[in-house]
């Protein structure tokens, strides 16, 4: 699907986002609207006044909803009072370290709160697609250079990893219970999906423990040096506007009526986006042009040292697959942090800019924005 197939669907469709305060959930938000769509959000606060939250003003285009979604009353309420057309569900404990330090509010946040989601969509019916995002460390990681399908095994060694997939089975079970595609317009009108995405990097991530917001804490706030604890680990790095794209895809297909897109789905970059910890960092110093790399090596924690995903069902199915190889990636995400660390005003202007980029347009319904 084209921006324009995209637009058409979600114009004047009123859209749940969860967790749109966060990175990711944000840079969602601001697609749907500039597609049209109004967007509700609900989460908790945002991390910082940097995130792209708070510096791109999106609490004033949206209806802004803060409270956690383990909540089940609040969210039903909420579900009901909305109707959404579409619903996008992002909101989660997703970092790794974090998940060690407080693993009892990872689990009931990830799996409690994506149980929540659900039931409130089967008890308020007339939702069209439901987007669930978990990730791709939901597969039993064997530590080998090897796609991991839709169909392979999950697991997780880390609370992180285990939360989410403990809300993958919950997610099919429920689609298998009350969602089931070949039901669908008879027992329910509810289409669901799972998107499971590579490691998601671009403007306005200040989340601790992660690789692009630690570099730009070293080099734009910092004494400059970036450590690193695992240089050799190898991930899917991908433009956080890949995976938006995607989910807004599944959104629209589900919305369209298409049970046959109903089910989990693998999203990530080309092979040659497949680079080591120690190959991003050098990247992203040379295109912020400041800052030096040092190594400590830190065994303390569990870190996977090779994770792939297999994107052959959403490139063969779906249609979808990355625009932005690994350079155009962080040129992108280093251009963003560098232009709103000059000036901060500017982080609507350069969010704005970039999706426009990326879906290869000029000119859009501008409305209130």
């Amino acid at each position: 699907m084209d921006f324009k197939r995209l637009q058409d669907f979600y114009r004047g469709k009123t859209v749940l986002v969860t967790g749109h305060t966060g990175f990711k959930g944000s840079w969602l938000s601001w697609t749907l609207l500039m597609m049209g769509a109004k967007v509700v959000g609900v989460a908790l606060p945002a991390r910082t006044d940097k995130d792209i939250f708070v510096l791109t003003g999106l609490q004033k285009y949206v209806e802004h909803h803060e409270f956690d979604i383990r909540n089940f009353e609040r969210l039903t309420a909420l579900v009901s009072v909305v109707k959404p057309d579409v619903v996008f569900h992002l909101a989660a404990q997703p970092l790794v370290r974090q998940s060690y330090e407080e693993p009892l509010s990872t689990f009931t946040t990830n799996i409690i709160g994506t149980t929540n989601i659900l039931e409130a969509l089967r008890l308020a019916g007339g939702v069209k697609a439901a987007v669930i995002v978990t990730t791709d460390k939901v597969y039993e990681n064997h530590e080998s250079f090897y796609g991991y399908r839709e169909t392979d095994q999950l697991g997780g060694h880390d609370p992180y990893s285990g939360s989410k997939a403990a809300a993958d089975i919950v997610i099919d079970s429920y689609r298998r219970s009350f969602f089931a595609p070949e039901k669908y317009n008879e027992t329910h009108n509810t289409l669901v999906a799972t998107a499971r995405a590579g490691n998601v990097i671009g403007g306005g991530d200040w989340s601790p423990s992660r690789l692009v917001p630690d570099i730009m804490r070293a080099v734009l706030l910092g004494d400059r040096v970036v450590t690193l604890r695992n240089p050799k680990s190898i991930r899917p790095w991908e433009h956080v506007l890949e995976s938006v794209s995607a989910y807004l895809m599944l959104g629209a297909n589900l919305g369209e009526g298409k049970q046959s897109i109903a089910g989990n789905w693998n999203f990530g970059p080309s092979y040659d986006s497949f680079v080591s910890v120690g190959d991003v960092v050098e990247k992203t110093l040379k295109f912020i042009g400041d800052g030096v790399l040092a190594i400590k090596e830190d065994s303390s924690r569990h870190e996977t040292n090779e994770l792939v995903l297999d994107v052959t069902k959403a490139r063969r199915l779906l249609g979808w697959q990355s625009k932005w190889d690994i350079d155009k990636t962080l040129q992108k995400t280093a251009l963003w942090y560098r232009s709103v660390h000059d000036d901060p005003a500017s982080a609507l202007a350069v969010t704005k800019r970039q999706i426009e980029e990326y879906f290869g347009i000029e000119n859009i319904e501008k409305k209130s924005l």
